[in-house]
């Protein structure tokens, strides 16, 4: 078993069945090591966001190997699956997700407190005071700007022990200063826990900030 962040080998998923069904993801071989960046970059359709859930183990693969953190995602069943992922893979999407109801602080300490972490409002606390947003921890998502959505949701990510992040069109909702800021932050969090990022992008630019740099096309990852 690799011990690379994220090795997915000889992967395929297809979804439906019989006349229906769709090749999302075909034989796709990709390894990300430790503390690596690496982007994904694409049509719409071509497999990013499924291949992120793949990684992430939220959806189970037709066939090949998934092993992330060295851990073989095949053999967790789902409960173990899920307690993986709050303890080992963080996440920042477009739509930021968080919960409504949910002041900021709620928002990043909700999964430590599922995993029944008693400190979970203090490691809540410090994570939004690096990401410059104590100030508005007691504030709703309807009360923030999107940068600070989106910066709740990098400390979210990262409140627990997480050392991979996966992040799909994380500046997809924001302007272009407050996206680069938002990137700037994500970057730097990454770097100070030496965790490894997958980035999906349409944007070349913060594509060539990753030290790796795949194309996704019909299901199947190329190099650049």
């Amino acid at each position: 078993m690799s011990n690379a962040a994220i090795n997915l080998k000889d992967v395929s998923l297809t979804l439906g069945r019989e006349m229906n069904s769709v090749n999302v993801l075909r034989e796709v071989n990709l390894e990300i090591g430790v503390g690596e960046t690496a982007s994904l970059i694409g049509p719409s359709g071509s497999g990013k966001s499924s291949l992120l859930l793949v990684a992430a183990g939220l959806e189970t693969v037709t066939s090949g190997l998934v092993s992330v953190g060295g851990v073989n995602l095949s053999t967790l069943n789902e409960d173990d699956r899920a307690r993986f992922r709050r303890q080992r893979i963080g996440f920042v999407f477009q739509a930021f997700n968080l919960i409504p109801s949910m002041t900021a602080l709620e928002n990043v300490a909700i999964p430590l407190e599922l995993s029944g972490q008693r400190d979970a409002r203090d490691l809540a606390a410090q994570e939004l005071e690096a990401v410059g947003l104590s100030a508005r921890s007691n504030h709703l998502p309807s009360e923030l700007s999107g940068g600070e959505q989106q910066r709740v949701a990098i400390a979210r990510a990262f409140v627990g022990n997480a050392d991979i992040l996966l992040a799909d069109e994380p500046t997809g909702n924001l302007d272009r200063d407050t996206g680069e800021a938002v990137i700037n932050l994500m970057f730097s969090r990454a770097e100070e826990r030496s965790a490894a990022l997958l980035l999906v992008t349409h944007d070349l630019s913060l594509a060539g900030r990753c030290a790796r740099n795949y194309q996704m096309l019909d299901g199947r990852v190329l190099g650049i």
